[in-house]
């Protein structure tokens, strides 16, 4: 169980640093388990096209392929966000230079 504790410091009051780091914790796994269900909703509309007991060879190649272009997307539009995010970070410290 987590125990909610609030400090007081100058500027009000500001959570347990262990809920925090709790609260991002769940967060992560909230962020990725929607992610894999996005994925498996886009996969299985691309790739099955009748399901049974088993999967095909080609079918299979299908997820395997979609699953490894859809993680690589993704890796790139966070990196792109983080470059970006970068980039106007540093550009709003030289303007306050």
């Amino acid at each position: 169980m987590v125990k909610l504790t609030y400090y007081m410091d100058g500027q009000g009051a500001s959570a347990d640093p262990q809920l925090q780091h709790f609260i991002e914790i769940e967060s992560q796994k909230q962020r990725f388990q929607q992610l894999v269900h996005q994925m498996t909703e886009v996969c299985w509309e691309k790739c099955m096209d009748k399901p049974g007991p088993k999967l095909d060879s080609r079918t299979e190649i299908c997820f395997v392929n979609c699953v490894e272009r859809f993680i690589d997307t993704s890796q790139f539009i966070l990196n792109r966000l983080e470059q970006t995010q970068k980039s106007k970070g540093g550009f709003s410290e030289t303007m306050l230079d």
